[in-house]
């Protein structure tokens, strides 16, 4: 499966949207637009998942990779539009302690 990632301004945020699987074979395509952006300062970075249904746990890492980016570079990172078993992903991993997810963007096909 592929991932196509798009970056847009919305206002005062950058919004990456994802549409595919976010997984070891598509994981360093994110990770090479994720993480320059996260290194932005002070600025909103929002991941829509609006369009992915599978996460594994290289995926992960990239997420995490991108919040330790945005604390240090003083930025914020948002997840929205997360599907309930990707939100239950963060959840039992933890991450949604530590990332804001918004799942209000979601709408279920």
């Amino acid at each position: 499966m592929n991932l196509k990632v798009d970056v847009q301004e919305e206002g005062h945020s950058r919004v990456v949207y994802l549409n595919g699987e976010v997984d070891v074979y598509t994981a360093s395509t994110l990770k090479e637009k994720l993480i320059p952006l996260a290194e932005e300062t002070n600025k909103t970075l929002a991941v829509d998942l609006s369009n992915v249904n599978y996460i594994d746990s290289t995926g992960l890492g990239i997420f995490i990779g991108a919040l330790k980016c945005t604390d240090k570079s003083g930025s914020t990172l948002k997840i929205r539009g997360a599907n309930a078993r990707v939100k239950r992903l963060f959840e039992i991993t933890g991450l949604s302690e530590v990332i804001e997810i918004d799942t209000e963007q979601r709408e279920e096909a």
